[in-house]
């Protein structure tokens, strides 16, 4: 079953600006925005509490298996740190989020992160863990990276995956009306 409405995951190291994008765009487009995190702890997707880190470890397989259904149906803006467990058939547009190490401090330091979460968030925004791995779970068109480091790059990225979601669902009821209109004109057989 074709979906009606696009699924984009808002991916980033923690700090990024994952969440205020989502809920942007959620406001300005219909779609729904999916918190992983906010799942994670209302559905109990999660195997342990993390000390160290300050963080509940999920549990990947129950996460997906609590999300299908929703997110098969379309119309999704899942807002989380990875990107790479979910399937490429869920997807339509991977949205990598970048920011520079002294704005990444700052705002996980205000947080309050445990100084070895923050390290590690640091590090992974460095070495570009969060880009390599869309890059590695996804086809290279449908993955983009934009940097969020001011509030006018956050409102021009919001406008441009705005105009990508108008473009997806132009490009999709096209697609969907040509097909029912070729249904209707093959010939049945029998």
């Amino acid at each position: 079953m074709a979906r009606n409405q696009p699924n984009i995951i808002m991916t980033g190291t923690p700090g990024v600006g994952k969440t205020s994008h989502a809920e942007l765009l959620a406001q300005s487009t219909g779609l729904k925005h999916l918190s992983i995190n906010q799942i994670v702890k209302e559905r109990s997707c999660h195997e342990r509490w993390d000390d160290a880190l300050q963080t509940w470890i999920v549990d990947e397989d129950k996460l997906l298996d609590v999300i299908e259904d929703e997110v098969k149906v379309g119309g999704y803006i899942i807002d989380w740190h990875a990107c790479d467990l979910f399937p490429r058939n869920w997807i339509d547009l991977i949205v990598v989020l970048r920011t520079d190490s002294a704005n990444l401090y700052d705002r996980l330091k205000s947080r309050g992160y445990p100084e070895a979460k923050l390290q590690e968030n640091l590090d992974s925004e460095i070495m570009e863990v969060v880009a390599e791995e869309a890059r590695e779970a996804y086809d290279e068109e449908c993955i983009v990276e934009l940097w969020s480091r001011t509030v006018e790059e956050m409102e021009g990225n919001v406008e441009r995956i705005e105009q990508w979601i108008q473009n997806w669902r132009t490009d999709n009821q096209e697609h969907r009306e040509s097909g029912s209109a070729n249904e209707k004109k093959s010939p049945t057989s029998g």
